[in-house]
């Protein structure tokens, strides 16, 4: 994605099922959770640059032993950060008592850190917030170990003011509107309430309170507790919550939004946001992670065993579809196919752009992460030429010469690395509109590989603001003087906000919705744009089931080319020499690729809960009203 874009937090949940003993006499140190941990949050790197944090719980501790740590860091690289303060603070009473490098059991109990029971969460901050307060985990304390709830999560919720107003309903005063902190205090109050509950039927039975703790960690019901906090939840969501005395859980949304997998065998129960983290980190085959299904929950007890229960009641599947086309890692093998299935249905599209002309076009991709979108592509490009050459050379029977036959035969399509971001420029650039020069030059380009008669055909992955494209991209490859240039998005038009974790949130920032704009003020239109704020302002009262998505009447008038060829116009300054066109992946092609992650909101504005709806007419009356708040 070459424009900059904020989105997917990732998590880590592992939980050791054998005593830590066991990991030391098998693989040689009791740090073998931490160790899983590091590399299940690193392997996610890519889904959290702000901020990152891990929480850890020691099983059956006494009373007064510490048994919960918590480190959380907004450092420029969090993960190495958080650990650094492990290892230094592991280090500093290792050096003190070298005895204890062989009692594991005074390991666990003098070490920080050093438990059976992990969260581990990497954040992207959707509303721009990096202090420490907002990175997870966030903790929930209390004297009673059943009550300490530690909750991290991949999500968004729409309806964040209803929530809070549930929590206020409730007796609580919640000390802020966030919605992570609002989550939380709703599975806190269920919490506190299941326990008190409990407490109150062990009391009639003659037990006492220190008699009481461990029969209420057995009689706890996580996932009654869970149907009563998310009852009213709106939004896309992978939660995952600690217990103090070891029980844990992970929820996923009803539409399955969120991705969230695992796997257990004997030793673990490890779940993470990439199935791929979870094969490499723990060597294990593709059919053996599973995924956790919408709108259930895993739940581990603290005695190690799993159960899957139903929490919300399913709706249709909408699995977030940037998963497939940028967010998640390419190393999972359903999503590398789908990838290379992206580039390839683009094949028709790319041949009409360059009038069928392939041996002047030269094949690319920026940035990186459409490589394999682009392997699609060219492979495309291969099978095409291939058959062609079958055709021509058949056709001839045997009137060709020899050197007309190697001539078709060598026919390849021209592959080459046109752009080199420079990351070190990239990262001195601030946003700035006095920087434009600099912004021009993030990129370094291949000379000496285009001729002027050449079409320079470049893949990206999507295509949500255009600035870099327009600033930067178009510029750099019009320096290379070809004759045109032909810019594929792997993804349709991104014309709707996301209101469930990706950092899209105002109408106006997007180049499709600007496109659309600048279509109806030429033809004469634009007192549509008045109409649909009426149409938005009319239901800002409506309960959510009885909202309508108005902004789509925007987009009615034009059909998908004429909005890309106005794309192409408002990306293309005054000093660009040659002709530049955009194209886009459609929708049925992306459903196609992407069969098991329908949820194209972004694209149709069809989203997947109620509350989509609402954050959609909000965006557009922001927009209207020139308000720069964001819509959820």
């Amino acid at each position: 994605m070459s424009d900059a874009l904020k989105h997917e937090c990732g998590i880590a949940l592992l939980r050791l099922l054998k005593p830590l003993e066991y990991y030391k006499e098998k693989y040689g140190t009791a740090f073998y959770g931490i160790n899983k941990m590091y590399l299940l949050m690193e392997k996610q790197h890519n889904r959290g640059q702000d901020g990152a944090g891990l929480a850890s719980i020691k099983l059956d501790m006494n009373p007064g032993e510490r048994y919960i740590s918590r480190v959380r860091s907004n450092n420029p690289q969090p993960i190495q950060d958080i650990f650094g303060q492990i290892n230094e603070r592991i280090n500093a009473v290792l050096e003190q008592d070298e005895d204890l490098n062989q009692n594991v059991a005074r390991q666990k109990k003098e070490l920080p850190y050093l438990g059976e029971l992990f969260l581990g969460h990497v954040r992207y901050g959707t509303f721009g917030k990096n202090n420490i307060e907002s990175v997870h985990p966030f903790l929930r304390q209390n004297n009673w170990m059943h009550r300490n709830l530690i909750v991290a999560g991949n999500f968004n919720m729409t309806n964040v003011n209803q929530l809070f107003e549930k929590l206020i309903s409730l007796g609580q005063h919640p000390k802020e509107k966030a919605d992570t902190i609002t989550i939380m205090e709703k599975i806190g109050h269920f919490l506190d309430d299941a326990v008190a509950k409990i407490y109150k039927k062990l009391k009639a039975e003659g037990y006492n309170k220190q008699q009481a703790s461990p029969l209420i960690a057995e009689r706890l019901n996580i996932a009654k507790i869970l149907k009563k906090s998310a009852k009213d939840w709106d939004g896309g969501y992978a939660m995952a919550g600690l217990l103090g005395h070891g029980d844990s859980f992970v929820l996923r949304d009803p539409a399955g939004i969120r991705p969230a997998y695992y796997y257990k065998d004997d030793e673990i129960v490890v779940v993470a946001s990439e199935r791929p983290v979870i094969q490499t980190v723990f060597n294990v085959d593709f059919e053996n992670v599973q995924e956790i299904e919408p709108g259930n929950a895993l739940i581990i007890k603290k005695d190690g065993s799993i159960q899957t229960k139903k929490i919300l009641e399913p709706l249709t599947r909408k699995a977030c579809s940037f998963e497939r086309i940028y967010f998640s890692r390419g190393s999972d093998a359903e999503i590398y196919r789908e990838r290379k299935m992206l580039g390839k249905l683009l094949l028709p599209k790319v041949l009409k752009a360059i009038d069928d002309d392939i041996n002047n076009t030269v094949f690319s991709f920026i940035p990186n992460t459409a490589e394999t979108s682009f392997f699609g592509l060219t492979e495309a490009v291969e099978e095409y030429l291939n058959e062609r050459k079958t055709k021509e050379i058949l056709d001839g029977q045997r009137s060709l010469s020899a050197e007309k036959v190697r001539e078709i035969l060598s026919e390849r399509p021209r592959v080459e690395k046109i752009a080199i971001k420079d990351v070190k420029l990239r990262t001195f650039i601030t946003e700035d509109s006095s920087r434009d020069d600099l912004v021009a030059h993030v990129y370094d380009v291949t000379y000496g590989v285009i001729k002027p008669q050449d079409n320079l055909v470049i893949i990206d992955d999507s295509i949500v603001r255009g600035t870099t494209l327009k600033k930067s991209i178009i510029k750099m490859m019009d320096r290379l003087h070809p004759k045109k240039i032909v810019v594929v998005s792997s993804a349709p038009q991104i014309r709707y906000p996301d209101c469930y974790g990706i950092d899209m949130a105002r109408m106006e920032d997007l180049i499709a919705f600007r496109a659309s704009l600048e279509l109806l003020k030429e033809r004469g239109q634009y007192s549509l744009v008045e109409d649909v704020y009426k149409k938005c302002k009319a239901q800002e009262n409506l309960k959510d089931i009885d909202v309508q998505n108005f902004v789509k009447e925007i987009y009615e008038p034009f059909t998908d080319e004429e909005i890309s060829a106005k794309i192409s116009e408002l990306i293309t300054t005054e000093t660009v020499n040659a002709e530049v066109q955009v194209i886009f992946q459609t929708v049925a092609n992306l459903n196609e690729a992407c069969p098991k992650n329908l949820g194209d909101w972004y694209f149709t504005g069809n989203y997947p809960t109620n509350g989509g709806n609402r954050v959609v007419n909000r965006a557009f009356i922001n927009f209207y009203e020139g308000n720069k708040e964001r819509a959820y």
